[in-house]
């Protein structure tokens, strides 16, 4: 069974940084679009970041500028660098492997992490 592990302390002040990663025990890592999916309380899970096995990237609106989305494939882990954290981007956030299956699309995911931002 394919696993998504994270990783990262989810606790910073406004303004302040943090790192979180996620590593897929799965060889077939490379043909995954990796990504990073926000859930705050009463809205729908969105998506943060995400970057595919060519490493075309793509972020949210708020997140440009703030965050970084990286893959490193010799450790099978994407990460994801918060930088001038807001108190909106307190969410927890989910790690995402996707790919296409024939006409249909595999998602995996991660146990996801609690990101507090305070004042």
């Amino acid at each position: 069974q394919v696993q998504l592990v994270q990783s990262g302390v989810g606790l910073a002040q406004v303004g302040g940084s943090l790192s979180l990663s996620c590593q897929m025990w799965e060889d077939a890592f490379p043909i995954f679009t990796m990504g990073w999916y926000a859930k705050r309380p009463g809205f729908q899970r969105e998506l943060v970041a995400a970057i595919t096995p060519n490493g075309d990237i793509n972020y949210v609106d708020s997140a440009k500028g703030r965050f970084t989305i990286s893959r490193d494939y010799a450790r099978k882990e994407v990460n994801l660098q918060m930088n001038n954290l807001k108190p909106e981007d307190t969410a927890v956030y989910y790690c995402n492997a996707r790919r296409p299956v024939g006409s249909a699309t595999m998602d995996l995911w991660g146990e996801g992490t609690l990101v507090n931002v305070s004042s």
